[in-house]
């Protein structure tokens, strides 16, 4: 169903059945900033995906309901990619030039990502990728249109590491130990393996390495190994199904929740909410936030947008991980096109290259952040140049039986060990594909 512009009449009935079944698709007039939003709410992985879609159309009307960015309208459309490659670059097509232009894209798959990586230089149309996609396209240097921003996997994987070794009493305590990576395998599962790899290596513990195909409800195979082989821990990177599948194995199994530790999309409500106490202990790692249901910008969308008919999904999952992430997401986005304003002028629809200008120079302090309602949320987050992801921390939490609680400090990605691995995997994509670095009076430009 399509919604032809959010402020003309349409009935209530109408407004219902779209949020319930797609979601709005609002379309931009002349004066509105257009943001497409590829989703899943559909397939084997929409548990997950309808809850980020929500997060992000949420914030979207939000900033309408604050009088837009610096008075300009946001308005949005959603396509529905299933979580496949080929769909999504379809609907990237499809939207790119509606509206005057898309913002910006966020794929919400790593293949997607992969896909899109190509055009988005072509179509001059930025790409935000924030806690997913290429952990190398966090050189900007290179990737002058991908923005991983607030967190990459390269740097999840590193978190997780230093995590289980504090656990150890030190890295050093690390040396003979096994551990075992049951990972999707998609280009999605396997950004894992490179710095779970350089680890291994670093501190002496046994990799194991044990894909899933998709979408994950097939693991029998996999735990007999687990079984077999007993490694010290297990790290899931997983998606979707397969992560209550394989939390739901290692109980059957006899293998403690607390040994696993899952990456940032294998650690929210849908993973563990019908486990319950079956997953009582299970750990994942949070990229800077978690469920944030007391924080001042869920309380802002309860109070304008779902206690007065606005909302999108259920008023009980505003606050939970995905939906968080879905809402951070657009803030990002949002706020690029903020920055972007301060050069090419306030009060003024961007295009793309505009945009793609303004996620290089994001600067989100502390007090930008608190000011938007993202306090005890999100710290900050600041980009350049060469720097695409604009932060490297994360924390553990964990899942008590029936919420997730923070269980771990801050820890800060350890950038004397990723950043030459980002380097020498931008040089090689380089390389292949022909391209040089930017000069400085590009990164002016």
């Amino acid at each position: 169903m399509k919604l032809r512009n959010l402020a003309l009449s349409v009935s209530v009935a109408c407004a219902a059945l779209s949020s319930a079944l797609v979601a709005p698709a609002a379309f931009a007039q002349a004066k509105e900033q257009f943001f497409p939003a590829l989703v899943y709410r559909t397939g084997a992985y929409a548990p997950n995906g309808v809850p980020f879609a929500n997060g992000y159309a949420d914030y979207l009307k939000l900033v309408n309901e604050r009088g837009g960015i610096n008075g300009v309208k946001v308005s949005y459309e959603e396509c529905e990619t299933g979580y496949a490659t080929d769909r999504g670059v379809e609907c990237y097509e499809r939207l790119k030039g509606k509206n005057g232009g898309a913002t910006v894209f966020q794929p919400l798959s790593t293949g997607i990502t992969f896909a899109l990586t190509e055009k988005a230089p072509i179509d001059k149309i930025p790409l935000i990728t924030a806690g997913y996609g290429r952990s190398e396209s966090a050189d900007g240097g290179v990737f002058k249109w991908n923005f991983p921003l607030a967190g990459t996997y390269w740097q999840a994987a590193d978190v997780i590491i230093q995590h289980i070794g504090k656990k150890e009493g030190g890295l050093a305590n690390l040396k003979g130990k096994k551990i075992a990576l049951v990972y999707h395998d998609s280009p999605f599962g396997k950004e894992a393996i490179p710095p779970l790899q350089e680890r291994a290596s670093m501190h002496g513990f046994q990799l194991t390495m044990l894909p899933v195909t998709h979408p994950g409800v097939e693991q029998k195979a996999t735990w007999l190994q687990i079984r077999q082989q007993r490694p010290d821990y297990v790290i899931n990177w997983g998606w979707g199904v397969m992560n209550s599948t394989l939390i739901k194995e290692a109980q059957a199994t006899g293998y403690p929740r607390e040994k696993i530790y899952g990456v940032w999309w294998a650690g929210a409500e849908p993973d563990v909410r019908d486990i319950g106490q079956g997953a009582k202990g299970y750990n994942a790692i949070t990229m800077q936030h978690g469920t944030e249901k007391g924080s001042d910008i869920v309380k802002e969308i309860l109070s304008k947008l779902h206690d007065k008919g606005k909302g999108t999904g259920p008023k009980e999952e505003v606050g939970e991980v995905l939906y968080m992430r879905g809402l951070i997401s657009a803030m990002f986005a949002v706020e690029g096109v903020r920055a972007a304003q301060e050069r090419f002028g306030k009060g003024k629809v961007v295009t793309g290259e505009q945009a793609r200008w303004g996620y290089e120079n994001l600067n989100l302090t502390q007090a930008k952040l608190d000011a938007l309602g993202f306090k005890g949320v999100l710290r900050p987050v600041s980009t350049s140049c060469q720097d695409h992801v604009g932060a490297n921390w994360a924390r553990i939490h964990t899942w008590d039986g029936s919420k997730w609680q923070f269980t771990s400090d801050w820890y800060q990605a350890d950038d004397q060990i990723l950043k030459p691995m980002v380097k020498a995997a931008a040089d090689k994509y380089a390389a292949e594909k022909k391209l040089t670095r930017r000069t400085p009076a590009d990164c002016q430009s």
